[in-house]
């Protein structure tokens, strides 16, 4: 059976909720989504897994050198699995002008979903994160958990960057800013193999063998969410009060090899948040940076996110 929405609704409803695979989100920025049933019974609470900039959702169902993904991780800790392709991503439908793609587009899509599946756990990555956070303050009834790993920090907190090309560029090194970049909006980012070894693939626990695997899963991006994430101009996703995330546990979680995460960085967006703060090294998990749900011990790391989550009765 094939369900469409009305051609004045504001949300894509999936054809079979729990079916392999359907699409969800907003008419204007439909999104796909892979559905992992749970491997135990009862099942827990799902876990909606939303990937970074320049990604989809392989980086969740796979490694590059053949290991299984944290979405076969968490189903085998009994969490059905809903793994994103972002709007205009992997599988998701072509979006007409990817270049102005927003932070908030694809998070009033996610927000579709979440609606849909949820209560559920929100596992946010990198730029997903300034989503998550907004979308656990507009609809706290469908995030049961939030996950944030080496997740951006909501605008609130974030200096405004100017909106001046040039003087972006002379900040470009600075660490404690994530190393921002200003980009032109006429055009989708791609982004080279020079940037993805010094912010993704620079770990010592990253699979470097794999690399060449690894290059043909990045895709281009939107040259305005590059913008957001670092505040250019102040036009970053906010969230209204921090206060409203409070009855919604947090965790965010950060290796010491990730240039653009220091922890100052990440321990100051726990603290707005109210958030627990785990930095890898402080228990013994050395040597991941960007991308540890495909580095070599991302089991391990996933087993630390679903030992927080039982920790809380999730």
């Amino acid at each position: 059976m094939n369900v469409t929405a009305p051609a004045d609704s504001h949300v894509v409803a999936p054809p079979i909720l729990y079916g392999r695979a359907f699409f969800s989100g907003t008419p204007a920025h439909p999104i796909y989504v892979d559905h992992l049933p749970a491997m135990t019974a009862p099942p827990r609470l799902p876990v909606v897994m939303v990937h970074g900039g320049c990604h989809t959702g392989q980086c969740y169902l796979a490694a590059p050198d053949g290991r299984e993904g944290w979405a076969a991780h968490f189903t085998a800790a009994g969490h059905d699995a809903f793994v994103v392709d972002w709007p205009g991503h992997g599988r998701s439908p072509a979006c007409r002008d990817l270049a102005r793609l927003s932070t908030r587009d694809i998070a009033e899509a996610l927000l579709v979903l979440l609606d849909r599946v949820g209560p559920a756990i929100l596992l946010v990555h990198s730029a997903s994160g300034p989503m998550g956070w907004w979308i656990a303050e507009r609809a706290p009834h469908a995030v049961a958990a939030l996950i944030g790993v080496a997740p951006g920090a909501p605008a609130n907190i974030l200096p405004v960057l100017p909106d001046d090309p040039a003087a972006v560029a002379r900040l470009s090194q600075d660490v404690s800013l994530g190393c921002p970049v200003m980009l032109p909006e006429d055009r989708p980012v791609t982004v080279d193999d020079a940037f993805m070894r010094s912010f993704w693939a620079n770990a010592p626990r990253f699979p470097h063998e794999a690399f060449a695997q690894y290059r043909l899963s990045i895709v281009p991006e939107s040259a305005r969410l590059f913008n957001e994430r670092f505040n250019i101009g102040g036009r970053g996703l906010r969230i209204a009060d921090p206060a409203a995330l409070a009855r919604v546990p947090i965790l965010i979680v950060t290796g010491e090899h990730d240039p653009r995460h220091p922890r100052a960085m990440d321990e100051a967006t726990a603290r707005y948040l109210g958030a627990e703060f785990v930095w890898l090294p402080d228990e013994g998990i050395t040597g991941n940076g960007h991308m540890p749900m495909i580095e070599d011990n991302s089991d391990v790391v996933a087993d630390r996110l679903i030992g927080w989550l039982r920790g809380r009765g999730l």
